[in-house]
C-alpha cells in the first residue's frame, strides 16, 4: 500500500524520508564511516541506535530507494547495504547539517572536522566525495584523476582523536 504524503511540497517530501531521529545518521554512517554491514553499522553509532530501530530504517531507507540490500559474496549469512544515487545526491545536504551544527551546537572537534573540510572544500569537494561513494557503493569505474576525499576525510578524523588521546 502506498503512503500518503501530507503535501506535494518538495521540503514535506523529503523530511518524510529522512527527517526521522534516526534516518540521516545510518546514511551518515554509511557515507562517512564507510558502515555496509547490520552489524557494523549497529556498533559504530556513536548514538547508540537499538537494533530494531537500525533493521527499521534500513527497511524504511530501502522502501524509500536510498539503499539496496544485496547478499555479501564474502559470508553467506550476511548482506550489504549500499546507497543509491539518490542517497548520494545527499552530500551537499549533509554537508550543510553538518556545516549548521559545527557553528551553532556543541560539537566535538573530532567529530566535526569532516563537516569543517567539508564546509571549506564546498561543491568541488562534495562532488569529488560523490564520486568516491559511487566508486564505493554503486560499482563506478574511478576517474584516474580522482583524489579520495573519503580517504581525506577519514585520515583527518583520525589525526583528531590521535590528538586528543595525547592531550
Amino acid at each position: 500500500m502506498a503512503e500518503m504524503q501530507r503535501s506535494g511540497c518538495p521540503i514535506n517530501l523529503t523530511v518524510e524520508v529522512i527527517g526521522d531521529k534516526w534516518s540521516l545518521l545510518v546514511l551518515r554512517d554509511m557515507m562517512f564511516g564507510n558502515r555496509r554491514h547490520f552489524r557494523e553499522l549497529l556498533a559504530g553509532s556513536e548514538e547508540g541506535i537499538a537494533s530494531n530501530i537500525l533493521a527499521d530504517r534500513l527497511q524504511r531507507l530501502s522502501d524509500a530507494g536510498l539503499v539496496t540490500r544485496a547478499p555479501d559474496p564474502t559470508h553467506k549469512q550476511k548482506v550489504v547495504y549500499s546507497l543509491t544515487e539518490p542517497a548520494i545526491q545527499l552530500v551537499p545536504v549533509m554537508a550543510a547539517l553538518g556545516s549548521w551544527g559545527r557553528r551553532h551546537r556543541p560539537a566535538s572537534r573530532e567529530l566535526s572536522i569532516r563537516a569543517e573540510l567539508l564546509e571549506r572544500g564546498g561543491s568541488e569537494m562534495w562532488d569529488a566525495l560523490m564520486d568516491d561513494l559511487r566508486v564505493q557503493h554503486l560499482g563506478a569505474t574511478p576517474k584516474p584523476e580522482a583524489r579520495s576525499v573519503l580517504g581525506e576525510l577519514t585520515a583527518a578524523y583520525l589525526a583528531e582523536v590521535q590528538a586528543r588521546r595525547t592531550v
